[in-house]
């Protein structure tokens, strides 16, 4: 079987290699899986960075796509391009007028949402009607729209997720 392949994007205001991305790296990298994470900066059209996204792992094979807020947005809106096996969404930027198509419909067989009570950021009732629509995972968080006084539970709660991924891989069928 090929090695899962989590991607990771950043949201807006962040870089490739954030406090969040590192952490949930780790986890990947101990759950065996390879690790990659798009950089994003200075592209804020979130069109212009699924682009960017689908480009990059195109003929990419057991695929995990992880995103933080404008990433969040673009891994779901990139799984309609690409063949995913499980989307991690971290306070999705999802339900707002500002981004095109801004409800992406999460194309993979595993979606799990996180998301902060005290977004300042996206609203949380945005991302309880998406999840709901969707029929999606979701874990709501006593934390704001950035997660870190919660990292330890994101990391044990993405330990879970890729478990539930990895199971669902075409190639594990073999």
């Amino acid at each position: 079987m090929d090695q899962p392949l989590v991607c990771f994007s950043h949201g807006k205001e962040s870089g490739p290699w954030g406090t969040k991305i590192n952490h949930l790296a780790g986890v990947a990298r101990e759950q065996s899986c390879a690790v990659m994470s798009i950089d994003y900066r200075g592209m804020d059209d979130p069109e212009q960075r699924v682009q960017k996204l689908v480009n990059t792992i195109r003929d990419k094979s057991n695929l995990i796509l992880v995103g933080s807020s404008m990433g969040a947005y673009v891994a779901a809106r990139a799984s309609s391009f690409l063949e995913v096996d499980g989307l991690f969404l971290m306070a999705p930027a999802v339900n707002l007028p500002a981004y095109p198509g801004s409800d992406p419909e999460p194309h993979a067989p595993l979606v799990w949402i996180v998301h902060g009570w005290h977004d300042e950021i996206i609203p949380v009732q945005h991302v309880i009607d998406y999840a709901k629509k969707y029929q999606s995972h979701l874990t709501l968080l006593n934390s704001d729209h950035r997660l870190i006084n919660v990292l330890s539970d994101v990391e044990d709660l993405f330990r879970v997720f890729l478990y539930q991924a990895k199971g669902t891989l075409k190639s594990s069928e073999k």
